[in-house]
C-alpha cells in the first residue's frame, strides 16, 4: 500500500481533512494538489515523477486544442501525441517484463527482466488524462487554464490509487466551487465507514480463505476448489467496492461527487447485466473512448462484434500483464457476443433465478482465470474445479463449519437488501434527530470494529492497488 491502513486511518486522513476545512476556500485546492503528492509519495517518491510529468504534459496539450487559430490537422497531432505518450508510458512500466519474459519463452533466450516496479495506481490516472485530452479534443469540456487545479483533478487522493476512473467531465462543476454541506460530509463519512468495514471485516476474510485453498491447488476436491472461487468472487467484491466507497464518501467530505462504481453485480441476471454494474467507470471509460469511436454498434454485427473483441482484450490486459488477464477478458467477450447472439432473449423469457444462476456460474469461473496469474497454478485449479481429484472430501465440511457465517453475512451484503431494510427503518423514525442518532450509532460500531481488526489483523492487502 501507499500508506498502512493505520498511518492512513489515524493520521494522514484525519489531518488531511481537518485541514482542507480550515483553510480558506482559494487555498483548497492547492492543499488537495499538495496533500495528495504527499499521500503518493511516502513509498515511491520516485513515481510522483511520471504522475507529475503526466500532469503536465496534458495540461499543456489542453490548452494547446483550445488555442485560437489551431488547425484540425495540428489539433489531431497533439491528441495522437498525447495517447502515445500515455499509453506509451503505461505500457513501458506494466508490459515490458510481461514481453521480455514471453520472448524468452517463445525463441530460448535469456534476457535479463528489467529491475522495474508498476507505479501504483498508473493505470487509473492514465486513464483519466488521456479521457481529459480527448473530451477537450471532442469540445466536451473547457480546457483547465490553473495548472493547480488540474493537478488536483489528476492527483486527489481519495480515488487516485484504485478508482473510480473519475473524468473531468464528471467534477468539473465542483473544481472551482465546493460549497460546504454539513449534510453531504455526514453522508460522506457514513459512506466511508461502510467501505471500511466491506474491506476490513469482510474482504481480508476471505483473502485469507482463498490463499489457504489456492495453496493446496492441485489436490482440492471440486466442492472445496468452488469455495475457494466463491471465496474469491466475494474478496475482490468487497475489496474493490469498498475502496470505492470510501473514495466516494472522503470525495463527498471534500465536497466532490465521485461516479459510482459498483451497483450490485452479483445481483445481476446475465452476464450483459453484470458489466453494467461491476467497475462501472471502466465500462464508461472503454465505451466512450474505445467502443464507440470503433464504430459501436453501427456498422453491423460483424464489426460490432470485432469492436466487442478490442475492447474486451484491452479490459483484460488493462488489469495485468499476464495471458490470464487476456484469458478472463476473452472469455467474457465469447460469453457477452453469445448473449448479444441469442441467449439474452431466452433468459428474458425464463425465471429470474435461472439468469442468476447463470451469471453467478460464469462470474465464479471466471474469477479463478482472474485470480491464477500462475499457468501451472491455473491449470491445477481449473482440474480442480472440474473434479480431477474427486468432489467432496473432509476439508469441505471444515471451510463450511469455519465460514459458513461468514459466507452468509458476505452472501446478504452484497444485495440492496440491508440498505433497503435500513433506509426503510430509518425513514419511518419521524424525529430526524433521532434517525441521525441511530444512523450515527451504527457507523460508530462500525468503524470501532473496523479499527479493532485493522490493529489487529496483518493481512491488509488491496487487491485492486496492483492495476
Amino acid at each position: 500500500m501507499v500508506f498502512s491502513s493505520g498511518v492512513f486511518l489515524f493520521l494522514f486522513l484525519p489531518t488531511a481533512v481537518a485541514a482542507y476545512h480550515i483553510l480558506p476556500a482559494r487555498a483548497r485546492n492547492l492543499f488537495l494538489f499538495a496533500a495528495s503528492l504527499v499521500f503518493y509519495a511516502w513509498e515511491e517518491p520516485v513515481y510522483v515523477a511520471i504522475m507529475l510529468f503526466s500532469t503536465v504534459f496534458d495540461y499543456v496539450n489542453g490548452r494547446l486544442l483550445e488555442k485560437e487559430g489551431m488547425k484540425q490537422r495540428t489539433r489531431k497531432l497533439i491528441l495522437v501525441l498525447s495517447v502515445t505518450v500515455n499509453i506509451g508510458l503505461l505500457a513501458f512500466f506494466k508490459y515490458t517484463n510481461f514481453i521480455i519474459d514471453t520472448a524468452n519463452g517463445i525463441f530460448g533466450v535469456s534476457v535479463s527482466l528489467i529491475r522495474l516496479s508498476l507505479p501504483v495506481g498508473i493505470s487509473f490516472y492514465t486513464f483519466q488524462t488521456l479521457s481529459y485530452t480527448v473530451d477537450v479534443y471532442r469540445g466536451k469540456v473547457r480546457a483547465q487554464r490553473n495548472i493547480i487545479d488540474f493537478g488536483m483533478y489528476i492527483c486527489m487522493f481519495p480515488q487516485l490509487i484504485a478508482g473510480p476512473i473519475v473524468r473531468y467531465a464528471d467534477i468539473e462543476d465542483r473544481i472551482k466551487d465546493r460549497p460546504r454541506d454539513p449534510e453531504d460530509a455526514a453522508a460522506g463519512i457514513f459512506r466511508f465507514v461502510c467501505g471500511l468495514s466491506k474491506k476490513v471485516l469482510i474482504a481480508n476474510q476471505f483473502g485469507a480463505l482463498w490463499d489457504d485453498i489456492s495453496a493446496r491447488a492441485g489436490t482440492l476436491p471440486a466442492a472445496a476448489a468452488w469455495i475457494g472461487a466463491l471465496a474469491f468472487a466475494f474478496q475482490i467484491y468487497f475489496d474493490f467496492s469498498g475502496y470505492s466507497d470510501m473514495a466516494v464518501g472522503i470525495g463527498r467530505v471534500l465536497g466532490f461527487r465521485l461516479p459510482e462504481n459498483f451497483r450490485y453485480p452479483y445481483e445481476a441476471t446475465s452476464v450483459t447485466d453484470f458489466w453494467r454494474r461491476w467497475h462501472i467507470t471502466l465500462g464508461v471509460w472503454f465505451r466512450e473512448y474505445v467502443y464507440i469511436p470503433l464504430g459501436g454498434n453501427k456498422k453491423g454485427l460483424p464489426r460490432q462484434i470485432f469492436n466487442m473483441l478490442v475492447v474486451w482484450a484491452l479490459t483484460g490486459i488493462w488489469h495485468g500483464a499476464g495471458w490470464n488477464f487476456l484469458l478472463w477478458g476473452l472469455f467474457f467477450f465469447v460469453l457477452l457476443v453469445i448473449e448479444k447472439t441469442f441467449l439474452l432473449k431466452l433468459l428474458k423469457r425464463a425465471p429470474a433465478a435461472v439468469g442468476r444462476l447463470w451469471t453467478l456460474l460464469a462470474v465464479l469461473f471466471s474469477w479463478t482465470l482472474f485470480a491464477c496469474d500462475d499457468t501451472g497454478l491455473l491449470l491445477r485449479y481449473l482440474s480442480d474445479l472440474f473434479g480431477a481429484n474427486g468432489f467432496f472430501s473432509p476439508s469441505v465440511l471444515y471451510y463450511l463449519s469455519s465460514y459458513g457465517a461468514v459466507f452468509a453475512v458476505a452472501a446478504l451484503f452484497s444485495t440492496h437488501f440491508p440498505k433497503a431494510v435500513a433506509e426503510r427503518a430509518v425513514g419511518r423514525i419521524k424525529n430526524r434527530p433521532a434517525a441521525f442518532v441511530i444512523k450515527a450509532a451504527a457507523a460508530l460500531i462500525a468503524l470501532a470494529l473496523s479499527i479493532v481488526f485493522v490493529v489487529g489483523d496483518a493481512y491488509d492487502p488491496f487487491l485492486y492497488f496492483r492495476f
